[in-house]
């Protein structure tokens, strides 16, 4: 590894350090004595979606066909245990110590009744389904093994959470965070985005040097390097799968901590966590394209290009690339931006953003989307002005190119005025073109962005039809069926998800019934 220069990593941890500290997040903190305490953590970053008092449990993992069923009547996790016990994998005193952990657990689980045995029962159940399909190698214990204790204590004399609630342990700083029918599971990307806040209060130094020990001890081998590997079920998604959001935020607050902490080996953990980034789904994140590469938001969804999540991905690698002065870093962001700058525009409907190739973006995705790109314009900006300080002061370094911020600039400066921008609704001709009584009307209008949609057919002030739906961008319709001749009124009311509304009118003639 070559030494960065001094003033290139003081102007850039300057630059992040302005950033100032993520926005309180509510978080739930169980006790030693049992009592749970509700805390805003101000290093947290908030919950990617709105928490929620309930939500369906999430269906078991169904059996890979024969041989699946053939596994799981081999393999158990005591069974395992004893296997890597025997193997030479692990010591004794381990297999011990994480065989009381899961016998424990089954003991809790007796006693449990309600939501709360259906949680921790989840959770053993995916183990099971894990040990089963040969998957619960030596170096995943801790992590698996903690997720069983934790469980224990929590649906053991924790409160009852929705989906999407962030829960802690005393002593501890690892961000958990509920899932509905699998428990409490590591939200890594929560505790790496609390490391991220961490760090730039600027103060609290211990606390980050903590939190990524206890962090770093749970990361596994895979895509021959290290992963932060999340053990539960995720639309569509078996266990275990990584993420490249969450890892590119491990790599990235791994990285600022090195420099501020004085601590090396906390960028050799960085380096090996890029392995994920060259490696092809499902073990990996990534998706060889003609431009480069994209990394994927979730490793077993590879048709899945979810923007926000490849834009903080290629923030993480290049503060990686920029901090630890690293080629093979910058290669990983540089195959990343191409690719990333041709995917941009088709995320820009001209009225708001997308999400995906699929859907637009809801409030919360639109604003982060935002943010990320606004991130990555300011570091491409500050790295472009650093190349050409450096060139006008005749260093004789060469100085990496810098691609050009203005489309991700612009872009995030687009995404700032739809929130104040109203939708755009577009009536068209009533089809058919000459109505008629007790027949179906149709009028299709075009709907610049996602809103609320309130339509309403009247006739003589008298209300006819309508209803109130959320709806996407594009080509929608009203439609009624008028039982008398006349003029019908016709109105489309429509709010977008930041509240800007517009409403438009127009008038639909029925004639007589033949």
């Amino acid at each position: 590894m070559r030494a960065t220069p001094i003033a290139l990593l003081a102007a850039a941890l300057v630059a992040l350090a302005l950033a100032g500290p993520a926005a309180a997040a509510p978080l739930l903190v169980l006790e030693p004595d049992g009592r749970v305490t509700a805390r805003d953590d101000r290093f947290l970053p908030a919950p990617d979606r709105p928490v929620g008092r309930t939500a369906a449990p999430a269906p078991a993992m169904a059996p890979d066909g024969p041989a699946g069923r053939a596994a799981r009547s081999r393999r158990t996790v005591r069974g395992e245990l004893a296997r890597l016990r025997d193997a030479g994998a692990i010591d004794a005193a381990t297999h011990d110590r994480h065989r009381e952990t899961w016998d424990a657990a089954q003991r809790t689980l007796r006693r449990l009744t309600g939501r709360r045995a259906v949680e921790l029962r989840g959770v053993l159940r995916t183990v099971d389904e894990v040990a089963a399909a040969g998957a619960l190698t030596a170096a995943r214990l801790p992590a698996v093994f903690q997720t069983v204790a934790r469980n224990r204590q929590w649906w053991a004399a924790g409160r009852l959470v929705g989906y999407g609630q962030r829960v802690a342990f005393s002593g501890s700083r690892l961000v958990w965070q509920s899932y509905p029918g699998q428990g409490i599971q590591l939200q890594w990307l929560g505790t790496f985005g609390k490391a991220n806040g961490l760090f730039l209060s600027g103060d609290h130094d211990p606390e980050l040097r903590a939190l990524l020990d206890e962090a770093g001890a749970l990361a596994t081998p895979r895509a021959g390097g290290l992963a932060w590997e999340s053990w539960f079920r995720f639309d569509g998604g078996r266990p275990p799968w990584v993420s490249a959001l969450s890892q590119g935020t491990a790599v990235q607050a791994l990285s600022r901590a090195a420099i501020r902490l004085g601590h090396g080996p906390y960028f050799d953990t960085a380096r090996a966590a890029l392995g994920i980034f060259r490696t092809p789904p499902p073990t990996g994140v990534r998706v060889a394209t003609d431009a480069g590469a994209h990394y994927l938001i979730y490793s077993f969804a590879p048709r899945l290009r979810v923007l926000n999540g490849f834009v903080q991905s290629l923030i993480g690698l290049r503060d990686f690339a920029t901090f630890a002065n690293d080629d093979g870093g910058r290669a990983l962001f540089a195959d990343g931006e191409a690719q990333l700058r041709r995917e941009v525009p088709a995320y820009d409907t001209g009225a708001w953003s997308m999400y995906s190739q699929a859907r637009e973006s809801d409030l919360g995705y639109h604003t982060l989307l935002r943010d990320f790109l606004r991130n990555l314009c300011g570091r491409l900006t500050d790295d472009t002005a650093r190349a050409a300080a450096a060139q006008a002061a005749g260093g004789a370094t060469a100085t990496p190119a810098v691609p050009d911020p203005a489309l991700y600039c612009g872009t995030a400066e687009r995404f700032t005025g739809y929130l104040r921008t109203r939708p755009v609704v577009t009536l068209r001709a009533a089809r058919p073109a000459r109505p008629r009584a007790r027949r179906g009307v149709t009028v299709p209008y075009v709907l610049s962005k996602i809103s609320t949609v309130t339509t309403r057919v009247t006739r003589a002030g008298r209300p006819v039809a309508g209803r109130t739906v959320r709806l996407g961008r594009g080509t929608q319709a009203l439609r009624f069926t008028p039982k008398a001749p006349g003029s019908y009124a016709i109105s489309v009311r429509a709010v977008d998800l930041a509240g800007n509304a517009t409403i438009v009118s127009g008038a639909v003639k029925v004639a007589s019934a033949k």
